[in-house]
């Protein structure tokens, strides 16, 4: 039997009718046959990611029902512009280390798109989201955060449970927004620091040894600085996050 949704227009069709509010035995049949055809290029996109750059991976073949109709009322998009039916994250250390997997998968996956949140946040969320058309255009997300991104992602994601679940779209209570804005805001600043550090030790593997030696003490000292902050930072996090009040940002539901 052909398939009644391999059409870009019958996508779309199949969009519309969730959109507004038709979510007939046909339609819902539909979106499954549509939601399915994402499996195949799920799964190489996941192989490659493992394989190839043995970096671990979690994610799922296919956004559920609701949450597609939710982002359909939301966006005002045709269902076949959605870029993140299928998905998956990777969430790295730091910075440098999420600079160097973006740019090998850019390699692996030559017509990706990239697409980095990291300069304009998306009401605070940071990360680099990389677009992998797979066959059929189906395409496959492949977030990649670091560990400071994600705890960040975790805690919108939870304080949307408690309080509104508008919070993660920038809306909902003002003093909430507010904090998650100042809390990516000191993110930021101390990646930027991660970055500055990593690029002064590349310049100092330059120089001759005797002028790395002379410098031991001022590099010590900066670098228990640097640990300190960052472990006091991670530790705040995830204590904040430790509370048990439901959610989290692994459910790959946006």
């Amino acid at each position: 039997m052909p398939d009644k949704c391999s059409s870009k227009s019958a996508v779309d069709r199949t969009g519309k009718a969730l959109r507004d509010g038709n979510l007939s035995e046909e339609t819902l049949v539909l979106l499954e046959d549509y939601r399915q055809s994402f499996d195949s290029a799920y799964r190489d996109v996941v192989g490659v990611c493992t394989k190839s750059l043995r970096l671990s991976v979690v994610g799922r073949p296919a956004k559920s029902t609701p949450s597609i109709v939710d982002k359909l009322r939301r966006q005002s998009i045709r269902l076949s512009q959605i870029q993140d039916i299928a998905g998956c994250r990777i969430v790295v250390p730091d910075r440098p280390n999420q600079e160097s997997v973006v740019f090998a998968l850019g390699v692996l996956f030559r017509n990706a798109e990239i697409d980095s949140k990291l300069e304009v946040p998306t009401h605070g969320y940071r990360a680099v989201h990389v677009i992998v058309p797979g066959d059929v255009e189906r395409l496959v997300e492949i977030q990649v955060r670091t560990r400071l991104q994600h705890l960040w992602a975790e805690l919108s994601e939870k304080l949307a449970d408690l309080f509104d679940p508008l919070v993660k779209y920038g809306r909902g209570p003002e003093e909430i927004q507010k904090f998650l804005i100042l809390l990516s805001d000191g993110i930021r600043y101390f990646e930027d620091t991660e970055m500055a550090r990593d690029s002064f030790f590349r310049e100092l593997s330059r120089l001759p040894a005797r002028q790395q030696r002379s410098r031991t003490k001022e590099i010590r000292r900066a670098e228990r600085s640097y640990k300190s902050q960052r472990e006091r930072l991670l530790n705040i996090l995830s204590n904040v996050l430790s509370d048990d009040f439901g959610g989290s940002a692994n459910d790959f539901s946006d």
